[in-house]
């Protein structure tokens, strides 16, 4: 076996956004479309409505950071795929 011996080194790839952060900013998105609902709109929103609203616009958002993590395997993906491609084209060359 040509491999006999050689330790396997396991790739960890990071996450380059901080998603607590991520989390904060989508807190605020959500704050400020309320409140500058309400100033466009001239009225405060009851609790309620409110409450609905944030959670509405807090889980929309969140689904798109999901569909953006989704996409950043994809690319990881395409990139280790173009990688191992390219290594076998210049090995073989």
């Amino acid at each position: 076996m040509a491999n006999s011996g050689v330790e396997e080194k396991i790739l960890t790839v990071r996450y380059a956004v901080d998603f607590n952060i991520v989390g904060d900013n989508i807190s605020d998105i959500a704050e400020f479309t309320v409140e500058k609902y309400e100033f466009k709109n001239d009225t405060a929103l009851s609790p309620e409505h409110r409450e609905k609203a944030m959670k509405a616009i807090t889980d929309v958002l969140w689904q798109q950071v999901e569909q953006l993590k989704q996409q950043h395997r994809r690319v990881l993906a395409r990139m280790f795929d173009a990688a191992e491609t390219t290594l076998e084209e210049v090995v073989g060359e």
